[in-house]
């Protein structure tokens, strides 16, 4: 089932939110303005595992244009490797971003962002410290953003689209089964797969989320509580 929208209106305008959606945006035009040579970028910019845990450096080539393996926690978070990569993630900012940011207030939700990048990333390169297949996108970031948004509002309902043979039907679910759901995926998936091949960077979305719980009870602001009553079901 893919989320498309939800029933969860917000006090503040997302400031936050939409600056990183336009960010994402402008990073990936950049990259596909580099041609041949993007692939390039995701070993400068994208984090390394093994430049941060090990002592492996980059070619001489491209090892003077790289920051360094740390700050690559950070500049990982805002590039990617496909178009349908980049729409999926601002897919799930666009429709979870705003609560959490509209809970926490501009600045808190922008620390919070970043942090869960960088703890997703740690999360990764932690379970496969000598991995040399660079890490990108913003999903570990937004992982924390929906373990936000099930600690804040469990019981927002949120549509999402299922597969009926050749139909695609729209069904309002509450928001604490559909992350519930999603978070128990990217667990099982994490288990099954084996970090050091490329592929979906499942721990990435465990830990960002996981960081997403712990942090949301300290920056949220006092007029938001922490879980709500629990819904009776999925629907609500």
């Amino acid at each position: 089932m893919i989320p498309i929208s939800d029933d969860n209106p917000t006090r503040l305008v997302p400031f936050v939110t939409w600056t990183v959606l336009g960010l994402l945006v402008v990073v990936f035009l950049w990259q596909l303005s580099l041609g041949a040579a993007g692939e390039a970028a995701f070993y400068i910019y994208g984090f390394v595992p093994a430049l941060l845990f090990t002592d492996l450096g980059l070619p001489p080539d491209i090892a003077a244009a790289a920051p360094a393996p740390a700050v690559t926690l950070l500049t990982s978070m805002f590039l990617h490797g496909s178009l349908l990569h980049l729409g999926g993630n601002m897919l799930y900012l666009w429709i979870f971003g705003n609560n959490v940011e509209d809970a926490m207030g501009h600045l808190r939700f922008a620390v919070f962002y970043l942090v869960c990048g960088v703890a997703a990333a740690l999360a990764h390169g932690l379970i496969e410290p000598s991995s040399q297949i660079p890490t990108v996108g913003a999903s570990g970031a937004i992982s924390g953003v929906l373990g936000g948004y099930l600690m804040l509002f469990p019981m927002a309902r949120v549509t999402v689209i299922v597969p009926l043979g050749v139909l695609l039907y729209p069904v309002k679910i509450a928001a604490f089964y559909v992350l519930g759901f999603w978070f128990l995926l990217q667990l099982v998936s994490a288990g099954l797969s084996s970090p050091d091949q490329p592929g979906v960077a499942f721990w990435a979305h465990v830990g960002g989320f996981g960081a997403g719980l712990v942090l949301t009870p300290f920056l949220k602001t006092d007029r938001f509580p922490i879980f709500g009553r629990r819904p009776r079901g999925p629907w609500g």
